[in-house]
Protein backbone atom coordinates (compact mmCIF):
# COMPACT_ATOMS: atom_id res chain seq x y z
CA UNK A 1 0.00 0.00 0.00
CA UNK A 2 1.27 3.71 -0.82
CA UNK A 3 -0.46 6.61 0.41
CA UNK A 4 -0.39 9.34 -2.25
CA UNK A 5 -1.87 13.05 -2.94
CA UNK A 6 -3.65 14.56 -5.40
CA UNK A 7 -4.55 18.00 -5.92
CA UNK A 8 -7.57 19.40 -7.41
CA UNK A 9 -9.12 23.08 -7.75
CA UNK A 10 -12.49 22.89 -6.07
CA UNK A 11 -14.73 22.35 -8.37
CA UNK A 12 -13.12 19.93 -10.71
CA UNK A 13 -14.23 16.37 -10.52
CA UNK A 14 -11.78 14.06 -9.57
CA UNK A 15 -11.95 11.05 -11.98
CA UNK A 16 -11.57 7.73 -10.87
CA UNK A 17 -9.08 7.05 -14.15
CA UNK A 18 -6.87 10.29 -13.09
CA UNK A 19 -6.71 8.43 -9.65
CA UNK A 20 -5.95 5.18 -10.85
CA UNK A 21 -3.43 6.58 -13.08
CA UNK A 22 -1.43 8.64 -9.85
CA UNK A 23 -1.96 5.25 -7.85
CA UNK A 24 -0.02 3.69 -10.48
CA UNK A 25 2.80 5.94 -10.14
CA UNK A 26 3.10 6.21 -6.56
CA UNK A 27 2.83 2.44 -6.78
CA UNK A 28 5.83 1.77 -9.61
CA UNK A 29 2.74 -0.33 -11.25
CA UNK A 30 1.02 -0.09 -14.74
CA UNK A 31 -2.55 0.72 -14.29
CA UNK A 32 -3.79 -2.38 -14.79
CA UNK A 33 -2.02 -3.46 -11.63
CA UNK A 34 -3.49 -0.97 -9.38
CA UNK A 35 -6.13 -2.86 -7.23
CA UNK A 36 -8.30 -0.87 -5.06
CA UNK A 37 -7.69 3.20 -4.02
CA UNK A 38 -9.47 5.15 -1.49
CA UNK A 39 -9.91 8.60 -0.87
CA UNK A 40 -8.67 8.70 2.89
CA UNK A 41 -8.32 12.68 3.91
CA UNK A 42 -9.91 15.67 1.95
CA UNK A 43 -8.77 19.11 2.93
CA UNK A 44 -9.37 22.66 1.77
CA UNK A 45 -6.22 24.69 0.70
CA UNK A 46 -6.39 28.41 0.08
CA UNK A 47 -3.72 29.42 0.02
CA UNK A 48 -3.39 31.16 -3.29
CA UNK A 49 -5.56 28.84 -5.61
CA UNK A 50 -9.10 27.39 -4.05
CA UNK A 51 -7.94 23.69 -3.87
CA UNK A 52 -8.95 20.37 -2.64
CA UNK A 53 -6.10 18.71 -1.22
CA UNK A 54 -6.86 14.57 -1.33
CA UNK A 55 -4.91 12.24 0.46
CA UNK A 56 -5.12 8.89 -1.76
CA UNK A 57 -4.30 5.02 -0.49
CA UNK A 58 -3.63 2.65 -3.29
CA UNK A 59 -3.54 -0.94 -3.48
CA UNK A 60 -1.27 -3.74 -5.89
CA UNK A 61 -3.58 -6.23 -7.64
CA UNK A 62 -4.28 -8.95 -5.20
CA UNK A 63 -3.19 -7.18 -2.17
CA UNK A 64 -5.57 -7.00 1.19
CA UNK A 65 -7.45 -3.33 1.49
CA UNK A 66 -7.36 -3.81 5.56
CA UNK A 67 -11.36 -2.27 6.28
CA UNK A 68 -12.39 -0.56 9.76
CA UNK A 69 -14.91 -3.28 11.22
CA UNK A 70 -18.12 -2.07 12.75
CA UNK A 71 -18.66 -3.36 16.62
CA UNK A 72 -21.07 -5.67 17.29
CA UNK A 73 -23.72 -4.42 20.16
CA UNK A 74 -24.96 -7.83 22.17
CA UNK A 75 -28.00 -8.37 23.97
CA UNK A 76 -28.11 -7.05 27.50
CA UNK A 77 -31.96 -7.46 28.71
CA UNK A 78 -30.90 -9.27 31.77
CA UNK A 79 -27.12 -8.32 31.83
CA UNK A 80 -25.38 -6.84 34.85
CA UNK A 81 -26.49 -2.58 35.08
CA UNK A 82 -24.28 0.12 34.72
CA UNK A 83 -25.19 3.60 35.51
CA UNK A 84 -24.66 6.70 32.89
CA UNK A 85 -26.02 10.01 34.15
CA UNK A 86 -26.09 12.00 31.20
CA UNK A 87 -27.24 11.33 27.35
CA UNK A 88 -24.85 13.58 25.66
CA UNK A 89 -21.91 12.39 23.46
CA UNK A 90 -19.18 11.10 26.66
CA UNK A 91 -22.69 9.22 28.17
CA UNK A 92 -23.88 8.00 25.01
CA UNK A 93 -21.09 6.01 23.64
CA UNK A 94 -20.10 4.72 26.91
CA UNK A 95 -23.61 3.39 27.06
CA UNK A 96 -22.67 1.67 23.22
CA UNK A 97 -19.42 0.58 24.21
CA UNK A 98 -21.32 -1.24 27.15
CA UNK A 99 -23.74 -2.87 24.81
CA UNK A 100 -20.17 -4.12 22.71
CA UNK A 101 -18.75 -5.10 26.40
CA UNK A 102 -22.27 -7.25 27.80
CA UNK A 103 -23.05 -4.88 30.10
CA UNK A 104 -26.68 -2.89 30.47
CA UNK A 105 -26.65 0.87 30.37
CA UNK A 106 -29.23 2.41 32.48
CA UNK A 107 -28.83 5.94 31.10
CA UNK A 108 -30.20 9.11 33.69
CA UNK A 109 -30.75 12.31 31.74
CA UNK A 110 -32.47 15.53 33.20
CA UNK A 111 -33.66 16.69 30.02
CA UNK A 112 -36.05 15.46 27.44
CA UNK A 113 -35.89 13.69 24.41
CA UNK A 114 -34.30 15.22 21.35
CA UNK A 115 -37.09 16.13 19.68
CA UNK A 116 -39.64 17.23 22.80
CA UNK A 117 -36.10 19.58 23.69
CA UNK A 118 -37.01 21.44 20.54
CA UNK A 119 -40.23 23.03 21.61
CA UNK A 120 -38.34 23.93 24.68
CA UNK A 121 -35.53 25.86 22.82
CA UNK A 122 -38.01 27.57 21.03
CA UNK A 123 -39.84 29.16 24.00
CA UNK A 124 -36.53 30.02 25.66
CA UNK A 125 -35.82 31.72 21.92
CA UNK A 126 -38.85 33.49 21.76
CA UNK A 127 -39.99 34.69 25.20
CA UNK A 128 -36.60 34.60 27.13
CA UNK A 129 -38.04 32.05 29.91
CA UNK A 130 -35.00 29.29 30.53
CA UNK A 131 -36.37 25.76 31.93
CA UNK A 132 -33.49 24.61 33.50
CA UNK A 133 -34.11 20.98 32.98
CA UNK A 134 -34.24 21.06 29.09
CA UNK A 135 -32.60 24.04 26.95
CA UNK A 136 -29.51 24.43 24.54
CA UNK A 137 -27.25 22.49 26.71
CA UNK A 138 -29.61 19.58 28.73
CA UNK A 139 -31.12 17.09 27.31
CA UNK A 140 -30.73 14.06 24.73
CA UNK A 141 -27.59 14.97 22.68
CA UNK A 142 -26.43 17.18 25.64
CA UNK A 143 -24.97 21.10 23.94
CA UNK A 144 -23.65 19.11 20.45
CA UNK A 145 -27.16 17.93 19.20
CA UNK A 146 -27.74 21.65 18.70
CA UNK A 147 -24.56 22.68 17.34
CA UNK A 148 -22.78 22.83 14.42
CA UNK A 149 -21.83 19.33 14.80
CA UNK A 150 -18.03 19.68 14.54
CA UNK A 151 -16.18 16.63 14.67
CA UNK A 152 -12.15 18.10 14.39
CA UNK A 153 -10.43 16.98 17.33
CA UNK A 154 -6.64 16.67 18.16
CA UNK A 155 -7.14 14.04 21.02
CA UNK A 156 -5.78 11.21 19.02
CA UNK A 157 -3.89 9.43 21.86
CA UNK A 158 -7.67 8.91 23.76
CA UNK A 159 -8.54 6.12 21.36
CA UNK A 160 -9.46 5.07 17.87
CA UNK A 161 -11.49 8.40 16.57
CA UNK A 162 -12.59 6.04 14.03
CA UNK A 163 -14.84 4.10 16.47
CA UNK A 164 -16.56 7.35 17.07
CA UNK A 165 -17.21 8.13 13.08
CA UNK A 166 -18.16 5.09 11.49
CA UNK A 167 -20.77 4.68 14.29
CA UNK A 168 -21.93 8.40 13.78
CA UNK A 169 -22.10 7.53 10.21
CA UNK A 170 -23.58 3.91 10.71
CA UNK A 171 -26.52 6.60 12.66
CA UNK A 172 -27.23 8.70 10.13
CA UNK A 173 -24.19 11.05 9.19
CA UNK A 174 -22.76 11.57 6.20
CA UNK A 175 -19.84 9.06 5.16
CA UNK A 176 -17.86 12.61 4.30
CA UNK A 177 -17.30 12.94 7.92
CA UNK A 178 -15.07 9.83 7.70
CA UNK A 179 -12.78 11.84 5.34
CA UNK A 180 -13.21 15.50 5.31
CA UNK A 181 -10.30 17.81 7.30
CA UNK A 182 -12.93 19.75 9.40
CA UNK A 183 -16.02 16.97 9.38
CA UNK A 184 -19.55 18.57 10.37
CA UNK A 185 -22.75 16.87 10.80
CA UNK A 186 -25.18 20.14 11.07
CA UNK A 187 -27.81 20.92 13.48
CA UNK A 188 -30.45 19.49 11.29
CA UNK A 189 -29.10 16.32 10.93
CA UNK A 190 -27.74 15.54 14.50
CA UNK A 191 -30.76 14.99 16.29
CA UNK A 192 -32.00 12.38 14.01
CA UNK A 193 -27.99 10.63 14.51
CA UNK A 194 -29.10 11.34 18.54
CA UNK A 195 -32.08 9.48 17.95
CA UNK A 196 -30.86 6.10 16.30
CA UNK A 197 -28.62 6.07 19.05
CA UNK A 198 -31.33 6.00 21.79
CA UNK A 199 -33.54 3.24 19.68
CA UNK A 200 -30.08 0.61 18.87
CA UNK A 201 -29.25 1.00 22.62
CA UNK A 202 -33.22 0.78 23.59
CA UNK A 203 -33.52 -2.21 21.33
CA UNK A 204 -30.56 -3.87 22.78
CA UNK A 205 -31.58 -3.51 26.13
CA UNK A 206 -30.35 -0.44 27.47
CA UNK A 207 -32.94 1.46 28.96
CA UNK A 208 -32.87 5.28 29.03
CA UNK A 209 -35.02 7.70 31.95
CA UNK A 210 -35.50 11.21 30.77
CA UNK A 211 -36.65 14.69 33.34
CA UNK A 212 -34.58 12.36 35.46
CA UNK A 213 -32.36 14.90 37.36
CA UNK A 214 -30.32 13.22 39.60
CA UNK A 215 -29.95 15.25 43.31
CA UNK A 216 -28.07 12.93 45.62
CA UNK A 217 -26.19 9.67 44.96
CA UNK A 218 -25.54 7.71 48.34
CA UNK A 219 -22.73 5.53 48.69
CA UNK A 220 -23.13 2.18 50.73
CA UNK A 221 -20.98 0.01 51.50
CA UNK A 222 -22.10 -3.51 51.31
CA UNK A 223 -25.11 -2.51 49.40
CA UNK A 224 -26.99 -5.68 47.58
CA UNK A 225 -26.67 -5.32 43.86
CA UNK A 226 -25.82 -8.72 43.17
CA UNK A 227 -29.55 -8.79 41.01
CA UNK A 228 -27.88 -5.60 38.89
CA UNK A 229 -23.85 -6.32 38.56
CA UNK A 230 -23.37 -10.30 39.32
CA UNK A 231 -20.74 -9.07 41.94
CA UNK A 232 -20.29 -9.74 45.88
CA UNK A 233 -21.90 -7.74 47.39
CA UNK A 234 -20.31 -7.54 50.13
CA UNK A 235 -16.53 -6.83 47.81
CA UNK A 236 -18.20 -4.01 46.76
CA UNK A 237 -19.56 -0.49 47.49
CA UNK A 238 -22.89 0.51 45.89
CA UNK A 239 -24.67 3.94 44.85
CA UNK A 240 -28.55 4.60 45.60
CA UNK A 241 -28.81 7.38 42.58
CA UNK A 242 -31.75 9.61 43.22
CA UNK A 243 -33.87 11.62 41.18
CA UNK A 244 -36.67 13.38 42.37
CA UNK A 245 -39.11 10.38 43.48
CA UNK A 246 -37.14 7.73 41.51
CA UNK A 247 -34.16 5.83 42.93
CA UNK A 248 -31.72 3.64 41.07
CA UNK A 249 -29.44 1.19 42.17
CA UNK A 250 -25.54 0.33 40.71
CA UNK A 251 -22.16 -0.74 41.83
CA UNK A 252 -20.57 1.31 38.84
CA UNK A 253 -21.87 4.74 37.64
CA UNK A 254 -20.40 6.44 34.77
CA UNK A 255 -20.94 10.28 35.35
CA UNK A 256 -21.17 12.59 32.21
CA UNK A 257 -23.37 15.31 33.11
CA UNK A 258 -21.68 17.66 31.12
CA UNK A 259 -19.92 21.38 31.76
CA UNK A 260 -23.27 23.41 32.62
CA UNK A 261 -24.17 21.16 35.64
CA UNK A 262 -23.22 23.27 38.58
CA UNK A 263 -25.38 21.08 40.57
CA UNK A 264 -23.38 18.25 40.29
CA UNK A 265 -20.50 20.25 41.84
CA UNK A 266 -22.81 21.09 44.49
CA UNK A 267 -23.58 17.83 45.17
CA UNK A 268 -20.47 16.50 45.35
CA UNK A 269 -18.95 19.37 47.35
CA UNK A 270 -22.22 18.65 49.94
CA UNK A 271 -21.00 14.86 50.19
CA UNK A 272 -16.60 15.90 51.04
CA UNK A 273 -16.13 14.65 47.51
CA UNK A 274 -12.99 15.89 46.14
CA UNK A 275 -13.87 18.60 42.71
CA UNK A 276 -11.24 21.07 42.02
CA UNK A 277 -11.24 24.58 39.96
CA UNK A 278 -9.55 24.72 36.37
CA UNK A 279 -9.38 27.33 34.10
CA UNK A 280 -11.78 28.12 30.96
CA UNK A 281 -12.03 30.42 28.29
CA UNK A 282 -14.16 33.79 28.43
CA UNK A 283 -15.23 36.22 25.43
CA UNK A 284 -17.09 36.97 23.11
CA UNK A 285 -19.81 35.84 20.37
CA UNK A 286 -18.24 37.58 17.31
CA UNK A 287 -20.75 38.04 13.96
CA UNK A 288 -20.24 38.54 10.54
CA UNK A 289 -21.84 38.90 7.47
CA UNK A 290 -20.39 35.39 5.59
CA UNK A 291 -19.59 36.63 2.56
CA UNK A 292 -16.69 39.13 4.06
CA UNK A 293 -15.04 35.70 5.73
CA UNK A 294 -15.80 34.05 2.19
CA UNK A 295 -13.96 36.54 0.26
CA UNK A 296 -11.15 36.52 3.30
CA UNK A 297 -10.52 33.05 3.60
CA UNK A 298 -10.34 32.60 -0.58
CA UNK A 299 -8.64 36.12 -1.07
CA UNK A 300 -11.22 37.43 -2.86
CA UNK A 301 -11.93 34.55 -5.32
CA UNK A 302 -15.02 32.92 -4.01
CA UNK A 303 -17.90 31.72 -5.93
CA UNK A 304 -20.69 29.78 -4.96
CA UNK A 305 -19.82 26.21 -5.64
CA UNK A 306 -17.19 26.39 -2.99
CA UNK A 307 -17.85 25.17 0.74
CA UNK A 308 -18.44 28.15 3.00
CA UNK A 309 -15.85 29.74 4.39
CA UNK A 310 -14.39 28.76 8.09
CA UNK A 311 -11.28 30.54 10.11
CA UNK A 312 -9.74 29.57 13.15
CA UNK A 313 -6.65 31.53 15.04
CA UNK A 314 -4.41 30.98 18.12
CA UNK A 315 -2.67 34.38 19.87
CA UNK A 316 -1.21 35.24 22.60
CA UNK A 317 -1.23 38.40 24.63
CA UNK A 318 0.59 39.32 27.84
CA UNK A 319 1.05 35.28 28.68
CA UNK A 320 -2.74 34.35 28.17
CA UNK A 321 -4.25 32.41 25.23
CA UNK A 322 -6.51 34.33 22.72
CA UNK A 323 -8.35 32.14 20.26
CA UNK A 324 -11.53 31.24 18.22
CA UNK A 325 -13.75 28.75 19.89
CA UNK A 326 -16.99 26.66 18.32
CA UNK A 327 -16.88 28.42 14.61
CA UNK A 328 -20.08 28.40 12.71
CA UNK A 329 -19.82 29.26 9.26
CA UNK A 330 -23.54 30.15 7.71
CA UNK A 331 -24.40 29.56 11.08
CA UNK A 332 -26.50 31.35 13.54
CA UNK A 333 -26.39 32.40 17.56
CA UNK A 334 -28.72 30.85 20.17
CA UNK A 335 -29.06 31.76 23.59
CA UNK A 336 -27.11 28.68 25.90
CA UNK A 337 -28.04 30.06 29.18
CA UNK A 338 -29.22 27.27 32.05
CA UNK A 339 -30.76 29.09 34.75
CA UNK A 340 -32.62 32.52 34.77
CA UNK A 341 -31.03 36.11 35.52
CA UNK A 342 -28.05 35.25 33.03
CA UNK A 343 -27.08 36.11 29.20
CA UNK A 344 -25.05 33.34 27.27
CA UNK A 345 -24.82 32.74 23.62
CA UNK A 346 -23.46 29.64 21.56
CA UNK A 347 -23.50 29.26 18.01
CA UNK A 348 -24.85 26.78 15.62
CA UNK A 349 -25.33 25.73 11.99
CA UNK A 350 -27.05 23.36 9.83
CA UNK A 351 -25.20 20.79 7.19
CA UNK A 352 -25.53 22.98 4.46
CA UNK A 353 -24.22 26.12 6.76
CA UNK A 354 -26.28 28.68 4.25
CA UNK A 355 -27.63 31.51 6.71
CA UNK A 356 -26.11 35.41 5.66
CA UNK A 357 -23.51 34.90 8.95
CA UNK A 358 -20.66 33.73 10.12
CA UNK A 359 -19.95 33.08 14.07
CA UNK A 360 -17.21 32.07 16.24
CA UNK A 361 -16.31 32.42 20.21
CA UNK A 362 -13.46 34.09 20.58
CA UNK A 363 -12.12 33.72 24.21
CA UNK A 364 -9.29 34.40 26.26
CA UNK A 365 -7.92 31.76 28.44
CA UNK A 366 -9.07 32.54 32.28
CA UNK A 367 -6.51 30.20 34.91
CA UNK A 368 -7.97 30.49 38.67
CA UNK A 369 -5.11 32.74 39.55
CA UNK A 370 -6.62 35.35 36.83
CA UNK A 371 -9.72 35.35 39.19
CA UNK A 372 -10.35 38.39 40.85
CA UNK A 373 -9.63 38.24 45.02
CA UNK A 374 -12.92 38.46 46.28
CA UNK A 375 -14.00 35.51 44.79
CA UNK A 376 -11.22 33.30 46.73
CA UNK A 377 -13.92 33.22 49.69
CA UNK A 378 -15.65 30.96 47.66
CA UNK A 379 -12.97 28.05 47.76
CA UNK A 380 -13.35 25.67 44.93
CA UNK A 381 -16.18 27.28 43.65
CA UNK A 382 -14.21 30.58 42.71
CA UNK A 383 -13.72 30.30 39.17
CA UNK A 384 -17.52 28.86 38.91
CA UNK A 385 -19.11 32.25 40.69
CA UNK A 386 -16.62 34.09 37.89
CA UNK A 387 -17.93 32.55 35.51
CA UNK A 388 -21.79 32.21 36.61
CA UNK A 389 -21.16 37.00 37.69
CA UNK A 390 -19.78 37.84 34.14
CA UNK A 391 -23.66 35.74 32.58
CA UNK A 392 -25.36 37.94 35.46
CA UNK A 393 -23.82 40.92 34.81
CA UNK A 394 -25.11 41.15 31.03
CA UNK A 395 -28.26 40.09 32.03
CA UNK A 396 -28.28 42.87 33.89
CA UNK A 397 -27.31 45.64 31.73
CA UNK A 398 -29.87 44.42 29.21
CA UNK A 399 -32.52 44.39 31.90
CA UNK A 400 -31.70 47.72 32.89
CA UNK A 401 -32.52 49.26 29.29
CA UNK A 402 -36.13 48.04 29.69
CA UNK A 403 -38.15 51.46 30.34
CA UNK A 404 -40.59 51.31 33.73
CA UNK A 405 -43.05 52.95 35.40
CA UNK A 406 -43.38 54.28 38.74
CA UNK A 407 -43.98 50.69 40.44
CA UNK A 408 -41.01 49.51 38.72
CA UNK A 409 -42.95 47.40 36.23
CA UNK A 410 -41.62 47.27 32.77
CA UNK A 411 -43.51 49.50 30.41
CA UNK A 412 -43.05 47.24 27.55
CA UNK A 413 -42.75 42.86 26.88
CA UNK A 414 -38.94 42.22 25.40
CA UNK A 415 -36.55 39.24 25.58
CA UNK A 416 -34.43 39.42 29.01
CA UNK A 417 -32.13 37.25 26.72
CA UNK A 418 -30.78 40.36 24.91
CA UNK A 419 -27.43 40.10 24.50
CA UNK A 420 -25.39 43.03 25.20
CA UNK A 421 -23.46 44.04 21.91
CA UNK A 422 -21.02 46.23 20.16
CA UNK A 423 -19.14 46.56 16.65
CA UNK A 424 -15.58 45.16 16.47
CA UNK A 425 -13.80 48.53 16.13
CA UNK A 426 -15.80 50.47 18.87
CA UNK A 427 -15.15 47.61 21.27
CA UNK A 428 -11.86 48.07 20.44
CA UNK A 429 -11.50 52.16 20.99
CA UNK A 430 -13.82 51.80 23.81
CA UNK A 431 -16.99 53.47 22.12
CA UNK A 432 -20.53 52.54 22.68
CA UNK A 433 -21.63 51.28 19.59
CA UNK A 434 -24.56 54.32 18.02
CA UNK A 435 -26.29 51.78 16.42
CA UNK A 436 -25.47 47.82 15.61
CA UNK A 437 -25.74 45.66 12.48
CA UNK A 438 -28.72 42.65 12.06
CA UNK A 439 -27.80 39.90 13.83
CA UNK A 440 -28.92 36.07 13.99
CA UNK A 441 -29.54 35.79 17.51
CA UNK A 442 -33.07 35.74 17.55
CA UNK A 443 -33.83 37.32 21.17
CA UNK A 444 -31.80 40.53 19.77
CA UNK A 445 -29.13 42.91 20.56
CA UNK A 446 -28.76 45.90 22.32
CA UNK A 447 -25.71 48.71 22.51
CA UNK A 448 -23.62 48.09 25.50
CA UNK A 449 -20.20 49.36 26.60
CA UNK A 450 -18.86 45.63 26.40
CA UNK A 451 -15.19 46.70 27.07
CA UNK A 452 -16.43 47.59 30.49
CA UNK A 453 -18.64 44.57 31.32
CA UNK A 454 -16.62 41.96 30.12
CA UNK A 455 -14.01 41.07 33.23
CA UNK A 456 -10.72 43.71 32.58
CA UNK A 457 -8.49 40.96 31.58
CA UNK A 458 -10.85 39.18 29.20
CA UNK A 459 -11.55 42.94 27.97
CA UNK A 460 -7.67 44.30 27.44
CA UNK A 461 -6.09 41.07 25.41
CA UNK A 462 -9.71 41.22 23.55
CA UNK A 463 -8.76 44.57 22.25
CA UNK A 464 -5.41 44.02 21.08
CA UNK A 465 -5.89 40.62 19.80
CA UNK A 466 -8.91 42.16 17.15
CA UNK A 467 -6.88 44.25 15.38
CA UNK A 468 -4.03 41.89 15.23
CA UNK A 469 -6.19 39.15 13.83
CA UNK A 470 -7.22 41.69 10.65
CA UNK A 471 -4.36 42.61 9.66
CA UNK A 472 -1.62 39.70 10.08
CA UNK A 473 -4.24 36.55 9.88
CA UNK A 474 -7.05 37.45 8.08
CA UNK A 475 -7.21 40.29 5.95
CA UNK A 476 -10.51 42.28 6.00
CA UNK A 477 -11.54 40.55 10.03
CA UNK A 478 -11.17 43.94 11.86
CA UNK A 479 -13.85 46.17 10.98
CA UNK A 480 -17.11 47.38 12.03
CA UNK A 481 -19.39 45.55 10.37
CA UNK A 482 -18.35 42.57 12.84
CA UNK A 483 -20.72 42.32 15.72
CA UNK A 484 -19.70 41.30 19.02
CA UNK A 485 -22.37 40.22 21.16
CA UNK A 486 -21.59 38.83 25.24
CA UNK A 487 -21.36 36.52 26.67
CA UNK A 488 -19.14 33.37 25.71
CA UNK A 489 -18.59 31.42 28.61
CA UNK A 490 -19.07 27.90 28.30
CA UNK A 491 -16.30 26.69 26.61
CA UNK A 492 -15.20 24.09 29.16
CA UNK A 493 -16.16 23.62 33.10
CA UNK A 494 -14.51 25.72 35.80
CA UNK A 495 -14.71 22.59 37.97
CA UNK A 496 -13.07 19.68 37.73
CA UNK A 497 -13.67 16.34 39.20
CA UNK A 498 -10.55 14.60 39.50
CA UNK A 499 -9.89 10.68 39.01
CA UNK A 500 -6.94 8.18 38.93
CA UNK A 501 -5.24 8.13 35.87
CA UNK A 502 -5.30 4.05 35.29
CA UNK A 503 -8.83 3.47 36.89
CA UNK A 504 -10.40 6.57 35.91
CA UNK A 505 -12.44 6.27 39.31
CA UNK A 506 -12.64 9.32 41.45
CA UNK A 507 -10.04 8.98 43.87
CA UNK A 508 -12.54 8.67 46.96
CA UNK A 509 -15.94 6.68 45.00
CA UNK A 510 -14.49 3.20 43.59
CA UNK A 511 -16.93 2.41 40.68
CA UNK A 512 -17.72 5.90 39.90
CA UNK A 513 -16.17 7.33 36.80
CA UNK A 514 -15.89 11.24 36.14
CA UNK A 515 -16.45 11.90 32.24
CA UNK A 516 -16.66 14.08 29.43
CA UNK A 517 -16.82 17.97 29.34
CA UNK A 518 -18.44 18.09 32.85
CA UNK A 519 -15.74 16.46 34.87
CA UNK A 520 -12.92 18.43 33.19
CA UNK A 521 -11.56 15.88 30.67
CA UNK A 522 -12.62 17.00 27.07
CA UNK A 523 -13.62 19.52 25.17
CA UNK A 524 -15.91 18.61 21.91
CA UNK A 525 -18.20 15.98 20.72
CA UNK A 526 -15.36 13.62 19.45
CA UNK A 527 -13.09 13.69 22.62
CA UNK A 528 -16.11 13.46 25.22
CA UNK A 529 -17.23 10.31 22.94
CA UNK A 530 -13.99 8.67 23.19
CA UNK A 531 -13.66 9.77 27.15
CA UNK A 532 -17.29 8.16 27.54
CA UNK A 533 -15.84 4.54 25.44
CA UNK A 534 -12.49 4.74 27.55
CA UNK A 535 -14.54 4.91 30.69
CA UNK A 536 -17.12 1.88 30.03
CA UNK A 537 -14.24 0.22 29.49
CA UNK A 538 -12.91 0.63 33.04
CA UNK A 539 -16.19 0.02 34.16
CA UNK A 540 -16.33 -2.92 32.45
CA UNK A 541 -13.10 -4.42 33.76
Amino acid sequence: MKEFELVKKIGQELSGEEVRAAAARALGVKADKVGATRVVRRSIDARQDVLYRYRIEAFREGEEVPEYTLPEYKDVHDAPEVGVIGAGPAGMFAALKLLQLGLKPVILERGKDVHRRKVDMATLSTTGVVDPDSNYCFGEGGAGAFSDGKLFTRSSKRGDIREVLYQLVRFGASEDILIDAHPHIGTDRLPVVVENIRHCIEEHGGEYHFECRVTEIIRHSGLDLSRHSGLDPESQPGYEVIAGERTFRFDRIILATGHSARDIYELFHRNEWAIEPKGFALGVRVEHPQWMINQARYHGKYQPFMPTAEYSFVTQVEGRGVFSFCMCPGGILVPAATTDKSVVLNGMSNSARNSKWANAGVVVQVEPEDVPEEYAQYGVFSVLYFQRDVERKMYMYSRSLVPRDSQGRPLEKVNLLRAPAQRMMDFCRGVVSKDLPKTSYHPGAVSAPLHELLPACVSMRLRHAFPFVGNKLIKGYYTNDALLLGVESRTSSPIRIPRDPETLEHAQLPGLYPCGEGAGYAGGIVSSALDGINCAVKAAE
